[in-house]
């Protein structure tokens, strides 16, 4: 078997990549929120440690959906819809996940309903 292997030079260093990368998330998530109750809102952010991956990066956001829905759909849900998003940043390795709580308007119930 012949193995190949191709490099391709980089105008900057993996640390500056890595920074980069976290600025890019941050920018975009501040972009995506546009007020109160609406876009990303960050709960969590601080490092981790882990004994595979090694030194990384926890954040927890929540992300406000409803005033993206069509009005019809926005009309079922209440207003505190939104979807949890965990993530575990240890580059070149991320591991990330999403829940969905959706509060219910039946009367009877007080329960949410979780969804993954």
């Amino acid at each position: 078997m012949l193995l190949k292997e191709y490099r391709i030079c980089m105008p900057f260093s993996v640390e500056e990549y890595r920074i980069g990368q976290l600025y890019m998330i941050a920018r975009h998530s501040a972009e995506e929120s546009k007020g109160e109750g609406d876009g990303v809102e960050v709960v969590v952010n601080e490092p981790c440690q882990d004994e595979q991956h090694g030194d990384g990066r926890y954040t927890e956001k929540r992300i406000y959906l409803t005033s993206r829905l069509p009005g019809w759909v926005q009309s079922m849900i209440p207003r505190v819809f939104y979807i949890t998003e965990k993530a575990w940043n240890y580059y070149p390795v991320t591991i990330t996940e999403h829940l969905v709580l959706i509060p219910t308007q039946v009367p009877d119930s007080n329960r949410l309903h979780l969804y993954q």
